[in-house]
């Protein structure tokens, strides 16, 4: 009778490289079919936002900056989506527990989820982006005149890293509730229902409306998006931001590594 040879790990080897669980985290956001058409709404729904404008917008007002403001609204929408999708599928699909013990360092996996996710999102911006400048060059064909050009390279930056921040938010609440329905609601009551009672307590309070960019996360990032900020604008970006994102996102990491699995 013959001795199974014992089983021994080597804890020496070096652990998996985050560009792979990077490649991986991309893989499993388009191998699904869902996955694959929620990436695919990024360009269809710029592409009709494009082709409203042409339709809609009258032509002595079809300018870039149009496109640019039609495309960047319901980016606004689905990239953080996407973001909380990413986190929250391990724990919906009940797949935490496999990529957990295939790889049990989960700040690598968390790295890899954001930076993928930041990564969708500024290809997929830069998509929807350029689907504008075709739709701006058709509609100056159509309309027989020069295209305007009135969205430089600043705004575009700008309008890139607003979004990449919202991105950033959708993936902090993924990360801090873990929930797909709880993280999408959470989402629309901070980017909808926030800066309205925000807005209205600074049209009451006069002592609010001076302390309202210190705190208000979506108003300090309006600049990014006219002309960008100068100055103290960029206090309030990042005094808003520590609140909003950054100190929430630390606790949701601290909690995804110390939570179980299952």
């Amino acid at each position: 009778m013959s001795t199974a040879a014992p089983i021994t790990i080597d804890t020496t080897r070096p652990g998996v490289p985050l560009s792979r669980l990077i490649k991986v985290e991309l893989r499993k956001m388009f191998n699904t079919r869902s996955g694959f058409w929620l990436m695919m709404s990024i360009a269809i729904v710029a592409l009709l936002a494009t082709i409203g404008c042409i339709l809609f917008v009258p032509n002595d007002q079809l300018e870039y900056s149009v496109f640019g403001a039609a495309i960047g609204f319901p980016m606004a929408l689905l990239l953080p989506v996407i973001a909380i999708l990413a986190v929250t599928g391990e724990w919906s699909q009940r797949t935490g527990l496999i990529t957990f013990t295939l790889v049990p360092h989960r700040a690598s996996v968390i790295a890899a989820k954001a930076v993928a996710s930041v990564i969708v999102g500024v290809v997929g911006m830069s998509v929807a982006l350029l689907i504008g400048v075709v739709g701006n060059l058709a509609a100056a064909a159509i309309n027989g005149v020069d295209a305007v050009w009135d969205f430089g390279v600043s705004d575009v930056v700008g309008l890139l890293v607003a979004n990449v921040l919202g991105l950033l938010v959708g993936f902090m609440l993924g990360v801090l509730i873990r929930n797909t329905p709880g993280a999408i609601v959470g989402y629309v009551v901070y980017s909808f229902l926030l800066p309205v009672i925000f807005q209205l307590l600074a049209g009451l309070q006069d002592w609010f409306r001076d302390l309202r960019p210190w705190i208000d996360f979506n108003f300090a990032q309006g600049p990014l998006v006219d002309g960008g900020p100068e100055g103290e604008q960029w206090a309030h970006l990042a005094t808003s931001g520590l609140i909003w994102l950054v100190i929430p996102l630390s606790l949701g990491v601290w909690a995804v590594l110390r939570s179980e699995v299952k």
